[in-house]
């Protein structure tokens, strides 16, 4: 069947069927529109009531949508098909149930592999994943190559499948809950790293793991797999994948794949070296953004875009919500990191600064329960004023404690982050940063980490240049 045609075979396969969307968030949103205008009947379901929904549900009422909102939204699902949202286990009750009585579950993500008419690239990792997709989808884009960039990046791929074409890439960002029930890989799959995450939904270490082999498990020969070859989960994983593998080190040498070399990233391939930027030229600072550079190098220069490579990594000025200079004011740096929702992704962070502790972190939040080890020590190391808030915040202090001997930081408890940020612009000096790392995800106190870093931006933005 011509790739077009599938897309055209799946619209008419939802014509007339009765399809539940489980949560109206962001990639289930534009997914409800689809399946309506497809001319499904769609019962749109979530948790939160009709006023917290706002808009949207008056939107998807008048469209002809079917609403089941509030407590019990799950229950008695008599549908023919459900697509779960990311983060929503596929082995709820409810859903079993569904299933039993012949409901087919799958997800956005499974329906955009099944349609998708152009080679799919994707990237994963416990940290790092979002820089890596968005600097590939650059390089592609700046070697001449059409992108479309989404998945867990926060744009939904599926809708934008009839402006795809054959000769077009797709960079996607794939997360765990994403790739939990994948049955098919992408042709290309990055897998930036592996620390224990999300083991509030996953059921174990080796659940999330299964999880992210997904993302390379269903590849054929003729694929290509990227592994860091400095993390020991990922370069377990390169020694069980069946396609054409390739490696990156930020630590040594390797005899195939691209590897720091004093200042020099080094591709090494097929017994010729190319030299292919310095670590001077990227913008990004941290040695965790040399490694996320390397992991799209090492994609891009196997679609020939390798000469672009140089030119990106030293413009590219981050995502948003990641290690984000949103602000200098008396000499004090303010950086929004809301992204890291994990204490590695902290840790990254914070060896971005200097021996001399200059940093007033913010952190703490909701709890993954996932060990905070290796976190206190860096934390000793770099950051003199410690602010902590949330679940998570004692956790935290308890890291610091256990790991940072004799030199520990003033730590201050807050109750929310106005109170964060007005306790962290009062104790900065000129030289210091302020960091917003949480370490933990952000549902104690808002919906998502970009609703979190949207708060600190507005809170720091609104600081008088008196107060400082």
């Amino acid at each position: 069947m011509h790739l077009a045609q599938q897309f055209r075979a799946f619209w008419e396969r939802m014509r007339g069927k009765r399809v539940a969307v489980l949560g109206i968030g962001v990639s289930n949103t534009p997914l409800i529109r689809l399946l309506l205008e497809a001319g499904a009947h769609v019962v749109a379901c979530d948790r939160q009531p009709e006023e917290r929904l706002g808009p949207v549900a008056e939107e998807f009422r008048a469209a002809g949508a079917e609403l089941r909102l509030g407590p019990g939204y799950l229950d008695g699902l008599a549908c023919d098909v459900l697509y779960r949202t990311p983060g929503m286990r596929p082995d709820l009750p409810e859903l079993l149930a569904a299933q039993n009585a012949g409901a087919v579950i799958t997800s956005e993500m499974e329906s955009f592999f099944e349609v998708c008419p152009c080679p799919i690239l994707g990237v994963t990792g416990s940290s790092g994943k979002t820089t890596t997709a968005t600097l590939l989808a650059e390089i592609l884009t700046a070697g001449g190559k059409t992108v479309h960039l989404g998945g867990n990046i926060g744009q939904p791929l599926l809708p934008s499948v009839p402006a795809m074409q054959p000769g077009h890439f797709v960079i996607a960002e794939l997360s765990s809950f994403q790739l939990m029930t994948m049955t098919r890989s992408p042709q290309a799959a990055v897998v930036t790293n592996m620390t224990p995450n999300h083991l509030d939904v996953h059921t174990s270490m080796d659940e999330y793991i299964r999880a992210k082999e997904n993302i390379w498990r269903h590849q054929t020969p003729g694929d290509l797999a990227i592994f860091n070859a400095d993390n020991a989960y990922t370069r377990d994983m390169a020694g069980r994948a069946r396609s054409r593998t390739l490696l990156f080190s930020a630590l040594g040498e390797l005899p195939e794949g691209i590897f720091l070399k004093g200042q020099g990233i080094i591709l090494r391939q097929g017994g010729a070296e190319t030299l292919l930027l310095s670590r001077r030229d990227i913008r990004l600072p941290g040695l965790h953004n040399a490694e996320n550079v390397m992991a799209a190098a090492a994609v891009a220069v196997q679609y020939g875009c390798g000469s672009a490579v140089a030119g990106v990594a030293g413009t590219f000025a981050g995502v948003e919500h990641r290690f984000q200079l949103i602000r200098e004011l008396g000499g004090v740096k303010y950086y929004n990191d809301s992204k890291a929702t994990g204490p590695d992704q902290t840790v990254a962070a914070l060896r971005a600064f200097p021996s001399e502790p200059s940093v007033l972190l913010i952190a703490g939040g909701s709890d993954k329960h996932v060990p905070f080890d290796g976190l206190g020590a860096e934390i000793a190391r770099a950051v003199k004023v410690l602010i902590l808030t949330g679940p998570t915040a004692p956790k935290i202090e308890d890291s610091v404690r256990r790991e940072g001997a004799d030199r520990l930081p003033r730590i201050v408890y807050v109750g929310d982050m106005a109170e964060a940020v007005h306790v962290a612009s009062a104790c900065a000096l000129p030289g210091d940063a302020v960091l917003l790392s949480p370490a933990s995800a952000s549902f104690d106190a808002y919906n998502n980490f970009v609703e979190r870093g949207d708060h600190f931006k507005s809170l720091v933005q609104a600081i008088p240049y008196a107060d400082i």
